[in-house]
């Protein structure tokens, strides 16, 4: 456990490094989302999937867009709800909104390996953002039969509407209109991902900003990002700060924040809830 000392020296260091940073590049994964209350399974769970729940014994939203339904019915029954309830039913939070205010003013970017599109919701400039693994607002040709993806809103919305005893209406159950296959989430789980147009103009944008700062007093600002796909924005953020002698390196998680030995003269580390570390910087 980290001394009391320490972690407010830490909160010191990490003002001081906003404060003086010509630009900052947050890095997003899951726990962000997780501490501003999105979490996918409790309270939260049960209050869009307790027939689910009582159904299959599916625990929690992760494992249920998963599960191998019977019909396509049933899958968009699912979907719709955890679409819904995870991209469109959502209002501006405290914790972007925090994450926004400390940020005011300074040239910004932001690469994120979440799908649920709370930094737009929250006013973060849509031209300043990259979702590396796709969206919850679109879908995609479950064949990936062609590099393009559709807008999902009114669809959700009406299968929300209509569906009953767990189905959506066979009407309802959206297919290619290029190969006639049941389209499917753009989310990257395979190689059948499709990556549209706008996620390679984002790509240009995100490596515009990195090739602008490379000697930059640039702050690296990683929030709630685990271990599951590190190569997106842990590794590259180490390896930007190594490169970098004007850089900081500033980890923020819940019990896994760390930093390499290279570049531990670098770097801010600050274990706790993400909010409440934001709360404290602001």
């Amino acid at each position: 456990m980290k001394s009391t000392e320490n972690y407010s020296d830490n909160i010191k260091r990490l003002k001081q490094a906003i404060d003086n940073a010509d630009a900052i590049l947050i890095g997003a994964g899951a726990g962000l989302s997780a501490s501003a209350g999105y979490t996918y399974d409790g309270v939260r769970f049960q209050k869009y999937f307790a027939d689910f729940n009582q159904k299959y014994g599916i625990s929690d939203m992760y494992s249920g867009g998963f599960y191998p339904y019977e019909t396509l019915e049933e899958y968009w029954a699912w979907w719709s709800r955890h679409i819904y309830c995870n991209r469109y039913d959502q209002p501006q939070n405290e914790v972007y909104q925090m994450l926004l205010k400390l940020i005011h003013g300074k040239d910004y970017f932001v690469l994120t390996t979440n799908v649920d599109h709370l930094f737009q919701i929250n006013h973060f400039d849509k031209k300043r953002l990259f979702y590396t693994q796709g969206d919850y607002g679109l879908w995609q040709c479950s064949k990936a039969c062609h590099q393009k993806t559709y807008d999902n809103e009114t669809a959700v919305r009406k299968m929300i509407a209509e569906q009953q005893n767990m189905k959506i209406p066979s009407e309802l159950i959206p297919y290619c209109p290029v190969c006639g296959a049941p389209m499917t989430m753009n989310l990257r789980c395979d190689n059948s991902f499709v990556q549209d147009e706008g996620w390679y103009q984002a790509n240009i944008r995100y490596e515009d900003f990195v090739r602008r700062h490379k000697v930059s007093k640039l702050l690296l600002f990683e929030l709630g990002v685990g271990n599951n796909t590190p190569v997106i924005i842990k590794y590259s953020f180490w390896k930007m700060t190594v490169q970098n002698p004007n850089a900081i390196y500033s980890c923020v998680n819940l019990s896994d924040a760390y930093a390499p030995t290279e570049i531990k003269r670098q770097s801010v580390c600050l274990d706790g809830d993400i909010g409440t570390i934001l709360k404290t910087v602001s």
